[in-house]
């Protein structure tokens, strides 16, 4: 059984950075495709960023696009989510996820192992 553990949280100011990581542990992390998702009070989970098993791809939503970066380190089995010129709107739990087979990194539905959350915080 995978599990996610998210640590780097926490209250930043806005324009400020932040690095989220994520560690894998029980599985073989290099085959897993990982994402990261947010969710905010009173708001549904939504994308953030994807990566491929072996960094050749990523994804973006449209809101982080230029701001957020996202890698990987299978030697580390970790991901990372790099948050720079951090808004206040983008206050909220923040999930890395993995999955095996699914071709849209988007949705929630097809990744199989989610992490428990690391809350992020940006003051305005």
């Amino acid at each position: 059984q995978v599990q996610l553990v998210e640590s780097g949280g926490g209250l930043v100011q806005a324009g400020g950075s932040l690095r989220l990581s994520c560690v894998a542990s029980g599985g073989t992390f290099s085959t897993y495709r990982m994402g990261w998702f947010r969710q905010a009070p009173g708001k549904e989970r939504e994308f953030v960023g994807g990566i491929s098993n072996l960094s050749v791809s990523t994804y973006y939503a449209d809101s982080v696009k230029g701001r957020f970066t996202i890698s990987r380190d299978n030697a580390k089995n970790t991901v990372y989510l790099q948050m720079n010129n951090l808004k206040a709107e983008d206050t909220a739990v923040y999930y890395c996820a993995g999955g095996l087979y699914m071709n849209d990194y988007r949705s929630a539905r097809g990744y199989n192992y989610w992490g428990q959350g690391t809350q992020v915080t940006v003051s305005s």
